[in-house]
């Protein structure tokens, strides 16, 4: 077999942790959050769909890590570790020097999050504040850890950022033989935001009353934090991504249950 494909199962069965997570979201808890019209029928989740509902994420997974595959090298963006375990090379060494900055990027973005929440809060509604706890407190922290850490990570850094970066270098700075740091940033910043509004329907979904306040409070939180994510795994590698984003979900989770964040 060769590396390539040994770095797809891999990855393929690192994301598959991550969705596999999602069975442990108590689906009927967020139906009950959800502001369904007087008189509509409200759906009703069978195992077999939960199971049917995991096939989507795992078909969108697919084609984000072949674009990482065939894309990161092209580009000078990397998998460490997973290329380390596929080439039957060390692990440590390649883990080593992302942890750190995986932490602290993890303990930033965390932070940037908190501060989004206390410069909006003023700004929504007492409901909507009320349902964002109760939503924050349905999801598992190991769903949030592992879907979020591994899933997200793979899908917006490892498919979505690398082929932006190879895109913006092809069209505007194919005469240099690398991406020039202007690729990784314009394809940071436009993944970050791109993260932030696929957080919209699930948060608009919650709410019977939609506000610019809750929009842009959902786009600029995480796209901040899709910006540390970004740097991280230009900088250090999709590992150091992932542990910031996996150190990102504690963070919020300890503010929660200590009140400090819906």
């Amino acid at each position: 077999m060769s590396v390539r494909k040994r770095l797809f199962l891999i990855l393929f069965f690192a994301g598959l942790v991550g969705i596999l997570s999602l069975l442990l979201v108590d689906i009927p808890a967020v139906i009950a959050l959800v502001p369904f019209p007087p008189g509509s029928e409200v759906p009703v989740i069978t195992p077999t769909l939960k199971i049917l509902s995991l096939v989507q994420p795992a078909v969108i997974l697919v084609g984000a890590l072949l674009i990482g595959i065939f894309l990161a090298p092209k580009v000078g963006l990397s998998s460490p570790v997973a290329e380390a375990l596929a080439a039957g090379r060390e692990v440590v060494p390649a883990l080593r020097p992302q942890v750190v900055p995986g932490l602290v990027g993890g303990l930033i973005g965390g932070s940037l999050i908190l501060l989004s929440a206390a410069i909006f809060k003023p700004f929504l509604s007492t409901a909507t504040l009320v349902l964002i706890g109760k939503f924050a407190r349905i999801m598992p922290i190991l769903t949030r850890v592992l879907y979020g850490g591994i899933i997200e990570e793979l899908l917006l850094r490892w498919g979505l950022m690398t082929f932006l970066v190879w895109v913006v270098w092809r069209l505007f700075q194919k005469r240099q033989a690398r991406p020039p740091s202007t690729s990784f940033i314009a394809a940071i910043l436009i993944s970050s935001f791109i993260f932030g509004v696929g957080h919209l329907p699930v948060a608009l979904g919650l709410v019977q009353e939609t506000t610019a306040a809750l929009i842009m409070f959902v786009i600029v939180a995480n796209s901040a934090f899709g910006v540390v994510a970004g740097y991280l795994y230009w900088k250090y590698g999709l590992e150091s991504a992932i542990i910031a984003h996996m150190c990102c979900h504690v963070v919020l989770a300890i503010a929660t249950y200590a009140g400090a964040y819906f």
